[in-house]
């Protein structure tokens, strides 16, 4: 009998020892009155002192506004989830990837930086760029999907390629990589950005059309030589006229690429005929008509308009000269290197 008492006792010992399972799960360890008072068992505001930014998941923005059991439905809070995308539907349906936070923020769901955020995608936003709708770009069903046809200009602009006949880019054979030519930073196709350095294009040939130089279409092989270009300049030329004189048809020879053929030189003067670039004469005339007065013929020059002595002291000075003669053709004679002896 007192063997059977013993049981009863500490089976009721045991029973009224007994604390009531947590609705907030076995492991929780934190104490009741943190969050709740005599007053029963809600949420007591003035005695609530849980500190939820001690956890995976500070509650900021409008986490701060919504009800505890909108994320911990089950009480159990050990078990909540803490990544956006375990929560909130992506309504983007993985066409941007699964971190939330490269774009939003708890505070609002929309987005007003879209442009500093491109910029650390695959394809920074520039230029024209900066100004497209989003939807321009990301073609599809959705207004919230934003599917990706490509990174490369021609996978968005394969129809201004093939529509675009000044330059005509397929009969051209043009690459299809259009930062080549366009700069991709700039709000309008014209302007191109051709690395045209085998051929530069300063001075004169700063600004053409590209049919200027590039007539019926040819991209490929267009001369660079200048009498190609200008051959019809070098035949209208007739002061002094270059195909009567038997000019040389290498441009460069006398002129530079400034504007208007001028200043024009002709270096081969000093050895072929008479030094003006150099000796006695450098620097004492400014144009050709100053010798050569007559225009229509370069063979025929004069000394004697410049060299305006008096014919009777000229003659005087050249008394003890023998075949001396007041004629351009006798100064040339005697001084074919413009010397004065």
């Amino acid at each position: 009998m007192r063997i059977l008492s013993l049981v009863i006792f500490c089976i009721l010992l045991i029973f009224f020892d007994r604390q009531p399972d947590s609705p907030h799960g076995p492991d929780f360890k934190i104490t009741c009155s943190n969050c709740h008072s005599p007053k029963g068992w809600q949420i007591d505001k003035e005695t609530y002192a849980f500190d939820h930014n001690t956890t995976r998941l500070p509650l900021v923005g409008q986490h701060t506004e919504i009800g505890c059991r909108q994320c911990h439905p089950t009480l159990v809070f050990s078990s909540a989830k803490t990544e956006c995308n375990e929560c909130h539907t992506d309504v983007h349906q993985a066409t941007v990837g699964q971190e939330c936070a490269h774009c939003h923020t708890p505070s609002s769901w929309l987005v007003s930086n879209i442009n500093e955020i491109h910029q650390m995608s695959r394809f920074p936003l520039l230029g024209a760029h900066r100004t497209a709708d989003c939807n321009q770009c990301h073609q599809s069903e959705s207004l919230v999907r934003f599917d990706v046809l490509g990174v490369e200009c021609i996978d968005c602009h394969r129809e201004d390629y093939m529509a675009t006949t000044a330059p005509n880019h397929i009969e051209s054979g043009m690459s299809e990589d259009c930062v080549q030519c366009h700069l991709v930073n700039s709000f309008q196709w014209t302007g191109a950005g051709f690395d045209h350095s085998s051929f530069p294009l300063t001075l004169g040939h700063a600004s053409p059309a590209c049919i200027d130089c590039h007539t019926g279409g040819n991209y490929s092989s267009t001369s660079t030589d200048c009498y190609d270009c200008h051959q019809t300049d070098y035949n209208e030329t007739v002061n002094p006229d270059h195909q009567a004189l038997s000019f040389s048809v290498t441009c460069t020879e006398c002129h530079t690429t400034n504007p208007g053929w001028k200043p024009a030189s002709y270096l081969q003067h000093d050895s072929q005929s008479f030094p003006i670039y150099s000796g006695k004469h450098q620097g004492e005339w400014n144009s050709c008509t100053e010798c050569h007065e007559n225009t229509s013929n370069y063979a025929q020059f004069t000394c004697l308009s410049c060299h305006e002595h008096n014919k009777t002291d000229m003659d005087n000075e050249h008394n003890d000269e023998n075949g001396y003669s007041y004629v351009s053709s006798e100064c040339l004679r005697c001084h074919p290197r413009g010397d004065a002896e």
